[in-house]
């Protein structure tokens, strides 16, 4: 595993290389797993995926900073590679927002992103949503960037000015915000490809995109990958794309299971032959448990907890007595 010093170089490294970089959103461990199984070069931790899953309600201001940083530990712990966080407004003022900085970054994550809405925020794609002044913005983030007890800790600044204020006042905001200490700027709910290339023109530096938008009707535009690697952006993020594709899976499931029982399940059990799926204790990492257990715990001791029936790790899924 790396440590989290190296995962700050990495995504630095991946800022600086002019290439865009993919970056699934990920509201848990074992989604953070996936993700980076997949073969992507960080992760983000999306915060309205972890209301969503969490507390299962909409992402309006009401999880803690103590919810957002637990759930920030456990995903930066379970990848080798970069995770990205959510921050929201940062939990209250500039003074609030050492103590943010210095909890994120002892849970180990790459980077943090703060945004500049009033708090209780809420979705950046959601209409209703309030500014705090420039200034209050500029102080957050230079009390950021001084928080830093790993200089490696990128900070980037959100801002949601498109919708209240205007591409002109997202465009200001975004180059005080440059001034002010962030070493990414973060437009969010940009309405047209054409915005976005404005701004890539108009504000220097790394930038990161959100690929939201997902209600039937999109604010942001899906963009072509390629053309917003090529108008400057260095990461765009996909928020609520894994967590919506497995909860459609999830629901479909449910409504078969509901109608036709356990053949049904029988039915979905034949489509994961070959899978990675398909034996559910390796994946989630039963096996490792077995390496580890032979390796330090009595030989004798091992040899009676695998006596009798059940699954046994390391055998194919079968079963039977030890």
């Amino acid at each position: 595993m790396e440590d989290a010093k190296s995962k700050r170089r990495a995504l630095r490294a991946v800022l600086a290389s002019g290439k865009l970089a993919a970056v699934p959103g990920a509201y848990n461990a074992l989604s953070a797993r996936l993700v980076e199984e997949a073969g992507f070069p960080a992760v983000y931790m999306t915060g309205s995926g972890v209301a969503n899953s969490l507390l299962g309600k909409p992402d309006v201001g009401l999880l803690t900073m103590g919810e957002m940083t637990m759930m920030a530990h456990y995903l930066a712990e379970a990848v080798s590679v970069p995770v990205v966080s959510d921050a929201d407004t940062g939990y209250g003022n500039a003074i609030n927002v050492i103590r943010t900085v210095h909890e994120f970054e002892a849970a180990g994550v790459a980077a943090i992103h703060l945004e500049d809405q009033v708090s209780p925020k809420r979705c950046g794609h959601i209409q209703g949503k309030e500014l705090v002044s420039a200034a209050e913005m500029e102080g957050k983030l230079r009390a950021a960037a001084d928080a830093r007890r790993d200089e490696e800790l990128v900070i980037i600044a959100r801002t949601d000015a498109r919708g209240p204020a205007g591409l002109e006042a997202a465009i200001d905001r975004a180059n005080r915000y440059r001034e002010a200490g962030a070493d990414v700027t973060f437009p969010d709910a940009l309405l047209s490809e054409e915005e976005f290339e404005t701004f890539a023109r108009a504000v220097p530096g790394p930038k990161m995109m959100n690929m939201g938008g997902y209600a039937a009707r999109r604010t942001t535009p899906k963009m072509p990958l390629e053309r917003l690697e090529r108008i400057g952006f260095g990461i765009a993020i996909f928020p609520l794309a894994m967590l919506r594709a497995g909860a459609r899976a999830e629901r479909d499931f449910l409504e078969g299971l509901m109608a036709g029982g356990t053949a049904f399940e029988l039915e979905h059990i034949d489509t994961l032959k070959g899978h990675p799926m398909e034996n559910w204790y390796e994946f989630t990492g039963i096996g490792g448990i077995r390496e580890l257990e032979t390796r330090y715990l009595p030989e004798d001791h091992v040899d009676r907890k695998y006596e009798g029936e059940g699954y046994r790790p390391g055998t194919g899924g079968r079963a039977g007595p030890g």
